[in-house]
This record gives structure tokens, C-alpha cells and sequence, in this order.
């Protein structure tokens, strides 16, 4: 019986993760209860539409947008991060696919809040109990105005913050205002509570939050602070290497095609930017010694270049200088990534 449970525990893991990380035909997860195993705080009726019809329609409408494109070999955690680049049809239906995994894998009557637990003293520290937190998440959710979620979630700083977003975003997403991994979510689309309690999104709010599978949310919690996708989200919002990466991309291409103008427009910049990146915060999956010795050089190399610009040195020489120097930034780019 022991065993049992054990591999049902790994099967409802390696299932959610596996969905967030698989490439198309996206298919649609099992559920990991019955219908109306959540009475009475979601009915047995709108469990079923709601995973049945809404869901699977989520996943049914992204497989036909990336069918017969490239975008059939990107995983659902990278339509996350670049949703800005994608068509409406495959963020919405992408976000519709990834949020609704996450919400029926934390849903449970039978998982209370643990103070002990890791996201517990996570909790108690950061919003000082269960019950502020509570009251901040149905309050996201209560003034989230037309469709949306309400969201618990993990900065790139490690730290617990409360949010919402529109429609079928979330904070993963670069088209966010917070950024973050998810660790808990709860659905505010009226199809979510409408058929029990009609427009009293409150009552629903409240029975939801006292149906949070709180065992789940801690796996969550410890799982997001390693998971590929936290260094990802690292990398894309370190905004000082962000900068600094504009303006090489800016200088270097046209330097290519032999066009030097840019970079001896712009040296004294990349070096400023190159000194801002050495001094900023370095998010904590790349705080390490090869990436800060390869910032140091960068900022050395950026400092030797504009010198070199400033006095009036051959095209040969600047050209050699910022080939070195793009090497070294992508020493820094590819210590990132792996």
C-alpha cells in the first residue's frame, strides 16, 4: 500500500512537470482526482466542463496554432517566456494549457498549511500568517476586473510575492509586470465558479482557498528555486546584462559589415555599461566566480576599447578589440545558459 502511494506521488510530479517541459502535439494531463472530489468547494459539473471542455480546448487550439511550424519543437515553459513574440493564438491557448496544470496539481481537501513545512515558514515570514496571505490572494483575484488569475510566485530573488494577471497570462511571461515562478495559481474566469456561485467570485475565492493542496504548493516551492526554468527567468530579467547586450548588438553587427561608426559613437556607453553590470546584483544562479571573472574582463576590455577609441586608433585595431570583447561577452552568455 506504501508503495503505491510513493509511485502515485512521482507519477502526479513527474506528470506536471513533464507537461510544462514537453514539445507539441501538446496533450491534455490526466486528472489527478475524480470530478467531485473537491466538493463542496468546486461542483462535480463545473470540474467536469471546466477540465473537459475548457482545458482541453486550450490544448486542442495549440496544437492547431503551431501545426506544421517550427514552433511544434518549442516546450510550453519557452511560449511562457517569449509570449511576446508569439501570435495571441498561442499565448493565450499556451498560457490556457500551462496555468490550468498547475491549478488542478494544487487542489486538494485533504493537504492542510503546514507552519513546518519550507513554504510554510516561507509564508508565515513573508506575509506574517496563512490568513494575510489568504486575504492578499482573494484580494488579486476579487479586483482582477474581467478574466484572470491570481497568483502565488516565486521571484528571481527567492523570495514569495502575490499577483494577478489578465486573461491567461502569467507571471513567467515576459509580456508580465511581475516575474516569477508560479507555485500556486486559482482560475478567476467565470467558467471556473459560474454554474455554483454565480457572480459572487468572493464566496468562490474563499472556498477555494481553504481547498489548496498545500503539500503540492510546498513541492512547488522547492522544486522552483532549481528548476531551469528560475535560471531562465534570471537571465531574462538581469537587466544590467540586458543593457549591456543592447548596446553590443547595436555596435558589433554593423561593425560586421564594416560599418565602425556605432561602436566609436558609443564606447564611452558600453564601457559605463559594462561598469554598471560589475556593480549591479547578480541574480543568484550565476553568482559564481567564472561569471564574475568574466564581467571583470569585460569591464577591462570595454575600458581598453573606448581608450582606444578616443585616440583615433585604426579600424584594425578597434575591429580586433570589440571581436574580443563580444567573445567575452559570450563567455558570460553561455556560462548563463548552462
Amino acid at each position: 500500500m506504501l508503495t503505491s502511494i510513493i509511485l502515485m506521488f512521482y507519477m502526479i510530479t513527474a506528470t506536471s512537470q513533464t507537461a510544462h517541459s514537453q514539445t507539441g502535439p501538446f496533450t491534455l494531463p490526466a486528472l489527478p482526482y475524480a470530478y467531485d472530489a473537491l466538493e463542496p468547494a468546486i461542483d462535480a459539473r463545473t470540474m467536469e466542463i471546466h477540465y473537459s471542455k475548457h482545458h482541453a480546448s486550450y490544448v486542442n487550439n495549440l496544437n492547431a496554432a503551431i501545426k506544421g511550424t517550427e514552433d511544434e519543437q518549442t516546450s510550453l515553459e519557452d511560449f511562457m517566456l517569449y509570449a511576446g513574440e508569439y501570435s495571441d493564438a498561442i499565448r493565450n491557448n499556451a498560457g490556457g494549457h500551462y496555468n490550468h496544470t498547475l491549478f488542478w496539481n494544487t487542489l486538494s481537501l485533504k493537504s492542510l498549511f503546514d507552519p513546518a513545512s519550507e513554504v510554510g515558514k516561507a509564508v508565515i515570514a513573508t506575509f506574517g500568517s496563512l490568513e494575510n496571505l489568504n486575504s492578499l490572494l482573494s484580494k488579486a483575484g476579487a479586483t482582477r476586473f474581467g478574466s484572470g488569475w491570481a497568483w502565488l510566485i516565486l521571484t528571481t530573488d527567492r523570495k514569495l510575492a502575490v499577483c494577478s494577471t489578465p486573461n491567461q497570462d502569467n507571471p513567467i511571461m515576459d509580456v508580465s509586470k511581475e516575474r516569477g515562478v508560479p507555485i500556486l495559481g486559482i482560475d478567476v474566469w467565470e467558467h471556473a465558479y459560474y454554474l455554483k456561485y454565480q457572480n459572487r467570485r468572493g464566496d468562490y475565492l474563499s472556498a477555494v482557498l481553504a481547498a489548496i493542496d498545500w503539500s503540492a504548493v510546498n513541492r512547488n516551492y522547492m522544486e522552483a528555486q532549481h528548476r531551469p526554468l528560475m535560471k531562465s527567468l534570471e537571465r531574462i530579467t538581469w537587466s544590467e546584462l540586458k543593457a549591456f547586450h543592447e548596446v553590443m548588438a547595436q555596435t558589433f553587427h554593423p561593425s560586421e559589415e564594416g560599418d565602425l561608426a556605432p561602436i566609436r559613437a558609443r564606447s564611452g556607453e558600453m564601457y559605463e555599461k559594462a561598469v554598471a553590470l560589475q556593480n549591479g546584483p547578480v541574480p543568484l544562479s550565476f553568482n559564481n566566480a567564472e561569471i564574475k571573472k568574466a564581467i571583470s574582463d569585460l569591464v577591462t576590455g570595454s575600458k581598453e576599447l573606448d581608450v582606444m577609441v578616443k585616440k583615433n586608433g585604426s579600424d584594425k585595431e578597434v575591429t580586433a578589440k570589440l571581436d574580443q570583447l563580444h567573445d567575452t561577452f559570450h563567455i558570460i552568455q553561455g556560462l548563463c545558459r548552462h
